[in-house]
């Protein structure tokens, strides 16, 4: 798991923990109904908002954000693009042909494949930027997903809490069944609050700046392709990576 996502949860709930135990309240965390109507009408909801297609990639990108898969890091792709621009100086640029079947990368092979097919450079950078597009909208499909569940969830705790005050009302001659229904409305709202603020917004926030980190990546080798396509020099090909992306990482800051 992620260090940061299992620091984060595990002091989330530690402090719901010590503020329950403190206040004498502990044995009112767990209430199975509760559970029952925050997280079963939340996943309702969000299978009436959402297509199959889209929901079925959602227990993937769960994964993910839990347990995130090693990653290109920009030095190590700039690297890589800076030894492809090696060998294209050196051998001539056919012979990157030799290189492809060992880059792990199906964007860079893509890149570099329309290169060597003759494609004009504003071409190869089109369809490239399309392809970043498209990757963009099926993740956001995704992050969205996440965002209404943590949209959704509140609401339904809040509908436990007015269950809970009709129970009230229902039992105001019976002081112990107000007690039961009181528990219910504030445990409810409780779940509610808890799975949209340690669960699904902080997942769907995960997810989308590891789409960011990958697409600032394409957008390096975007440049770095072209850059190779114009048969630059390793030096300059790497100056100008290291540039664009000092750039591109001051723009994401404002």
């Amino acid at each position: 798991m992620d260090l940061m996502t299992l620091v984060g949860l595990a002091l989330g709930v530690f402090a719901v923990y010590y503020v329950f135990k403190v206040g004498g309240i502990l044995n009112l965390i767990y209430n199975f109904p509760s559970l029952v109507l925050v997280l079963g009408g939340t996943i309702a909801s969000t299978l009436l908002t959402y297509p199959y297609r889209i929901l079925k990639r959602v227990p993937a990108a769960m994964m993910l954000a839990l347990f995130p898969q090693r990653r290109w890091t920009a030095e190590k792709y700039i690297n890589l693009l800076v030894h492809l621009a090696e060998v294209a100086k050196r051998s001539g640029i056919d012979s990157l042909q030799n290189e492809l079947p060992n880059i792990k990368d199906h964007f860079l092979v893509d890149g570099l494949q329309m290169v060597l097919d003759g494609l004009p450079p504003e071409i190869v950078r089109e369809n490239l930027i399309k392809e970043i597009t498209f990757i963009r909208r099926r993740h956001q499909q995704i992050h969205s997903v996440f965002r209404s569940m943590g949209a959704y969830a509140p609401v339904f705790g809040l509908l436990g809490t007015l269950i809970g005050v009709v129970g009230v009302l229902k039992n105001l001659t019976n002081p112990e069944a107000i007690g039961t229904s009181m528990a219910v409305a504030v445990i409810t709202t409780f779940y509610g609050i808890f799975g949209t603020n340690f669960i699904f917004l902080p997942i769907a926030n995960k997810l989308n700046a590891y789409t960011e980190e990958e697409l600032l990546i394409k957008e390096v080798a975007i440049e770095g392709i072209l850059a190779i396509q114009a048969g630059e020099i390793p030096s300059i090909v790497s100056r100008r990576l290291q540039a664009f992306l000092a750039y591109k990482m001051r723009q994401k800051r404002r």
